[in-house]
C-alpha cells in the first residue's frame, strides 16, 4: 500500500497534474464552468494556511489526495474535521486509495479530538457514492449552495 502523508504548502506545487484532473472530470458535474487550471489551484492550495492535505505517494509520485480543513464545531463545542475534496488518479481507483486516506483522516481526528468527519459528494459520482456507503452512515441533512459567481461554480 502507498504511504499517506501530510504535504506541506512549500510542496503542493506538486499537486498541479492532479488538480488538473480532478477539475477536467469535475467540468461533467459543473456542467458550464470553469474550474481552475492545475497550477491555480496549487498555489491557492500551498498560500491558504488553513487547509491540509494528505496524499497518497508511491517513490515521488502522488496518486491520490485530500484536502481537508479543522473546523470548530459550535454544536459539540469541539472541532470537526471537513473533507473538502478527495481524488484518486484515474489508473489507481480501486486499490483502495480513498479508503485509506479516509481511514488516516479519521485517525486523525481522533488525534485531534474531532466530534465527526463530514463531506459532500455530487450526486452524479456513483462511484464514490458507492465507497462512502459502505463506511460512513449518511447524514440527516442536505447541502445546498448560493451561486455568487455562477460563472465560477454551476
Amino acid at each position: 500500500m502507498p504511504d499517506i502523508l501530510a504535504l506541506q504548502p512549500a510542496q503542493r506545487h506538486r499537486l498541479a497534474p492532479l488538480l488538473e484532473a480532478y477539475a477536467g472530470e469535475m467540468r461533467d458535474t459543473l456542467a458550464g464552468s470553469r474550474p481552475a487550471r492545475g497550477e491555480e489551484a496549487a498555489a491557492l492550495l500551498a498560500a491558504d494556511a488553513r487547509t491540509e492535505v494528505l496524499v497518497a505517494t508511491e517513490g515521488d509520485a502522488i496518486l491520490a489526495f485530500a484536502i481537508f480543513f479543522d473546523l470548530p464545531e459550535a454544536v459539540f463545542a469541539r472541532r470537526c474535521g471537513a473533507l473538502d475534496d478527495l481524488f484518486v488518479r484515474p489508473d489507481r481507483r480501486g486499490a483502495g486509495l480513498a479508503r485509506a486516506l479516509i481511514d488516516a483522516l479519521c485517525a486523525l481526528g481522533r488525534e485531534r479530538g474531532w466530534s465527526h468527519l463530514r463531506w459532500i459528494v455530487p450526486e452524479a459520482d456513483r462511484g464514490a457514492i458507492a465507497l462512502y456507503e459502505r463506511i460512513a452512515t449518511r447524514a440527516d441533512w442536505r447541502s445546498y449552495v448560493i451561486r455568487l459567481d455562477p460563472d465560477a461554480s454551476l
